[in-house]
């Protein structure tokens, strides 16, 4: 994409839209949140005070970190293209965090659901281990349907794009389980916990409309 596609987001700009979703997300219940590194951790942070309820624990968020994108070096320039497959550099020591999925109402979150293969990669390795752990503890999913740990995805933004990996239909469809603040154009979104030069992305968002809002 061209820099006449970059759109520059402000924190303004994810602060409203977390909490425009978390006013969504409080109908799913979540009991824990999973932040897709990099671009999930601050806005499941921001959730996390939206969702805060009087006398409830404040909802824990655990992070995992995948990869897409491979920087590759050609004749002294940085080219980013997209890796052909999910590189996963960090994961949940479940044992370590004494975290327990079956059961639970399970947040995922990132910044964007843009090519949708990280999503599917996380959420595919997430039910497993959910699945794993059900297993360990002699639960028939199919006898004891209660127990099956339910997903949902919070996304800043979706783009209005082909996908180029799939979500379960149940799952896509159901709008207590799949949240997008906003679904947007295919272009570059520039966010601001990427930025050097913070002065100057919230002066471009503010001149693209990109800052406070009204909703």
């Amino acid at each position: 994409m061209s820099d006449e596609d970059k759109q520059y987001i402000s924190y303004n700009n994810v602060h409203q839209l977390c909490q425009i979703g978390a006013e969504r997300i409080k109908n799913f219940k979540p009991d824990l949140i999973i932040a897709i590194g990099g671009g999930g951790f601050i806005p499941a942070r921001i959730l996390r005070t939206f969702l805060k309820e009087p006398g409830v624990p404040t909802i824990r968020i655990f992070a995992i970190i995948l990869s897409l994108y491979e920087d590759l070096h050609t004749a002294g320039s940085e080219v980013e293209q997209v890796g052909v497959k999910v590189n996963r550099t960090q994961w949940i020591d479940y044992e370590q965090c004494k975290l327990d999925l079956v059961g639970k109402n399970v947040l995922i979150v990132d910044e964007v659901d843009d090519t949708r293969t990280t999503l599917h990669y996380a959420l595919h390795e997430l039910e497993k281990d959910a699945a794993d752990q059900a297993k360990a503890k002699g639960i028939d999913l199919e006898k004891n349907p209660e127990q099956k740990t339910n997903f949902g995805i919070f996304v800043l933004h979706d783009k209005l794009k082909p996908k180029k990996a799939d979500l379960p239909a149940e799952l896509l469809n159901d709008p207590n389980r799949y949240f997008a603040a906003r679904q947007v154009p295919d272009k570059w979104y520039a966010y601001p916990w990427e930025s050097k030069d913070i002065v100057f992305h919230t002066k471009m968002a503010v001149q693209q409309g990109n800052d406070i809002f009204m909703d």
